[in-house]
């Protein structure tokens, strides 16, 4: 009897098992925002005869990752047998939850009533924050005795977010609007939650296609990027063509359902952008980016696209768009842009139909030290979407660019879509490339047979 296993397989497993712990060990970190996290900070602001008050913020100090419609979640477990007498600026069922803008001012406070939207902090630092107001009882009445609670979970408004222990923190300082008067939180905790795509959902939620201005050649988004057509067994996954009536159907999903309703494609993807370089001047080049939303459940309100290429250093002038450049590792990496919709003119991503989708264009100085139409240089490395990583088409499939500058447009070239000439001279080529390629090879291979004979 043989005790010892084939050292191939066991060198295969090892490699499967090594890939997969790391995948998952390195999944939660984001390497264009290697310190984004969301923190709850719990502040007891004073003491009751059976316990205190306490104010609990969520701070998003994430660069680009929004807590998108419906909204965020809370929920912790108690020490012991610590209640809630009242709350303002949430309520709570099973879990804790923001209410929303049009709640009476008497229930309120300062950051509360959002929706449980909260934007992200490197978009919008002002709306980065959500907090609400307790009373706790039956809990402790000083600092040695308070009970923190534990098992802190947080959905936004998924699952995606892992949460550590509460840390007891330095008491947080707060400073009257005209600064003359400072109070400190009796106590203060803080809990750290981190984001996993991974652990969001099982699937991709985005896909890149590209194309050039001087390649009649589209690079679709890889088949099945977010998912395959089902095969009739779970009707309604996808709808093969729009229907007007659905969106009022389906907008009405509920809190606990975050499977998006999709148009059939052959990607199945929830939102798609688009890549074209329209321009290539001796100096400067042009990209327009088209993002369409094809997820019947979501409108992507104050969305935001990150990109990264080597050339983005260089960005000359912006159109119809909002920029920031992303240098998460100093200045010394300047490759990361984060792009995002102007306001009341296209932040707004809505369901699929005529308006499903926004449009915007980058114009660029070339960079001579490594500039490189070919190989796909044009086209960017990583593209995000609300945070989440996009599939990509393959290298090889990527289009070529001329650097020829004879074969540039003219100044006055239309920006937008290539004109029916050049399409007819690169159509043209590949039919005589294809034609001569052909010939060759019959030739060569009757020549080949005659000498077998």
């Amino acid at each position: 009897m043989k005790f010892f296993r084939s050292p191939s397989k066991l060198n295969a497993t090892s490699v499967l098992l090594l890939l997969f712990f790391c995948y998952y060990s390195t999944d939660a970190f984001d390497a264009f925002d290697p310190n984004g996290n969301i923190t709850i900070k719990w502040d007891v602001i004073s003491w009751t005869p059976d316990g205190y008050v306490a104010v609990v913020t969520i701070n998003n100090f994430q660069q680009y990752r929004h807590i998108q419609p419906p909204g965020w979640s809370l929920k912790w477990t108690w020490e012991k047998d610590e209640v809630i007498w009242s709350m303002l600026g949430s309520q709570t069922t099973e879990q804790v939850i923001d209410l929303l803008p049009e709640t009476p001012h008497n229930q309120q406070i300062a950051n509360c009533c959002k929706g449980g939207v909260v934007n992200s902090w490197g978009h919008d630092p002002s709306n980065s924050i959500s907090s609400f107001q307790l009373s706790v009882g039956s809990a402790g009445t000083t600092n040695n005795t308070v009970r923190i609670p534990k098992n802190f979970t947080l959905n936004a408004p998924g699952p995606g977010y892992t949460c550590g222990p509460a840390k007891i923190v330095k008491p947080t300082k707060f400073i009257t609007p005209d600064g003359g008067r400072v109070t400190q939180a009796m106590m203060t905790w803080n809990v750290t939650c981190t984001y996993s795509q991974f652990m969001a959902q099982n699937k991709p939620t985005c896909c890149v296609s590209i194309s050039s201005l001087y390649n009649d050649t589209i690079v679709p988004c890889p088949t099945c990027s977010c998912g395959c057509k089902n095969n009739g067994t779970k009707p309604g996954s996808c709808v093969e063509e729009e229907k007007p009536h659905l969106a009022s159907i389906v907008s009405d999903h509920g809190k606990n359902n975050f499977t998006p309703l999709v148009q059939c494609t052959d990607h199945m993807c929830p939102v798609g952008i688009h890549w074209h370089v329209t321009l290539n001047y001796k100096d400067y080049w042009r990209v327009k980016i088209t993002i369409t939303n094809f997820n019947y459940h979501m409108n992507y309100s104050q969305w935001n696209l990150i990109v990264q290429h080597s050339n983005l250093d260089n960005i000359t002038q912006v159109f119809n768009i909002n920029y920031k450049s992303l240098t998460p590792y100093g200045d010394q990496i300047n490759d990361t842009a984060m792009l995002w919709g102007v306001k009341s003119s296209n932040d707004l991503l809505v369901q699929p139909g005529p308006s499903g989708n926004v449009q915007f264009e980058l114009l660029l100085r070339k960079d001579t030290s490594n500039l490189t139409l070919d190989k796909g240089w044009a086209f960017p490395r990583r593209v995000y979407f609300n945070g989440d990583n996009c599939i990509m088409p393959p290298s090889e499939a990527y289009p070529h660019l001329s650097n020829d500058v004879s074969a540039m447009p003219p100044p006055n070239a239309d920006p937008h879509m290539p004109n029916a000439a050049s399409q007819w001279k690169v159509s043209l080529l590949k039919l005589v490339v294809t034609v001569m390629f052909s010939m060759t090879f019959f030739f060569a291979n009757t020549y080949k047979s005659y000498a077998l004979y």
